[in-house]
Formats: C-alpha cells, sequence, structure tokens
C-alpha cells in the first residue's frame, strides 16, 4: 500500500479508507503514484516535541513533513517510487483553525495535508518568496482538482454503556 496511516489521537475518527484514497489521488497529482509515505495525526504536546526536536522550534505547529529524499541514504534509495516520507498533522491545531476559518475540519486537513505532501517534494515556502508563491499555486491548483472532499472525519466512538432515555 502506498499511503499508511496512524492516528494517535482518541479525539476524532477517521474513514480511513476514504482518507486513504485521498491521500493516494494526492500522489498522482504531483505525478508520484508509485511513492509511498505515511499520514500521523497526532497531539498538540506530540508536535511540539517533534517541532522542538528537529526543527528547534519549541512549540507546536499545525504540519510537519519529513522527507526522506532529502535525507542522507544510499545512492539507489532515491529513486523515483521510493518512500516520499513522512507527514505529521497535529490534530487540536487543525481543529482550531478550521473552526476559526468557518469550514469544516475535512477541508483544513486536505489543505494541510496537501502542504506536507509538497513539502515531501521539495516545496519550501522558507526558501525564498518566489518559492512560497510557487507552493501557494501548487496547492491551490491541487485542492482545485481534487475536487468536492466527502466526510472522512466521524465522531469518536462513546466509552462506557449508553443511558436510555424514559
Amino acid at each position: 500500500m502506498p499511503v499508511s496511516l496512524q492516528v494517535q489521537v482518541r479525539s476524532v475518527r477517521f474513514d480511513r479508507r476514504r482518507l486513504l484514497r485521498l491521500a493516494r489521488a494526492m500522489l498522482k497529482l504531483i505525478a508520484e503514484p508509485s511513492a509511498d509515505m505515511s499520514v500521523s495525526f497526532v497531539g498538540d504536546r506530540r508536535m511540539q516535541r517533534l517541532n522542538h526536536r528537529f526543527r528547534h522550534k519549541d512549540r507546536s505547529a499545525d504540519v510537519l513533513a519529513f522527507a526522506s529524499r532529502e535525507a542522507n541514504a544510499p545512492h539507489r534509495f532515491n529513486l523515483a517510487g521510493a518512500h516520499l516520507g513522512d507527514v505529521v498533522i497535529a490534530l487540536p491545531t487543525a481543529q482550531r483553525q478550521a473552526k476559526a476559518a468557518g469550514h469544516p475540519l475535512e477541508e483544513e486537513l486536505v489543505v494541510l495535508l496537501i502542504h506536507g505532501v509538497l513539502h515531501l517534494c521539495g516545496y519550501d515556502h522558507e526558501r525564498s518568496r518566489d518559492e512560497a508563491l510557487r507552493m501557494r499555486r501548487k496547492e491551490r491548483l491541487m485542492r482545485r482538482r481534487l475536487g468536492p472532499i466527502g466526510r472522512f472525519v466521524r465522531p469518536p466512538k462513546r466509552s462506557g454503556p449508553r443511558r436510555r432515555e424514559a
């Protein structure tokens, strides 16, 4: 399977099949259909630790991308079709951003996932103003090409016995 999914938060449940299909569609849009990647959803504390360890910024972030092709790896590892890398999304931050923007959580997660995938492919908005514009254009293009996004976030399962109303 080209995309693996890890969910380390319990505040929502995902329709894994729809989410994986969406991630695969993104790989096709960036001309990497045979590549694989992983997507993880974490809490803010975990994201803060990752951001501090790898970017030396002691705060949470909404999305981090760890590109395998930029890592020091054996020569043949960096061929097309190999592991692109890992996208990590802070779910609580995404929830706050979606609420502030007035759109569904799914829409925010799609935006963050596109952003992370582009980072895996070498786009970097922090490199220069021109690169930031190039990345922003590509993000908008990918979002348009994905079309309508179905629901893939569900409320968490209820724990404990249910009370019946009389």
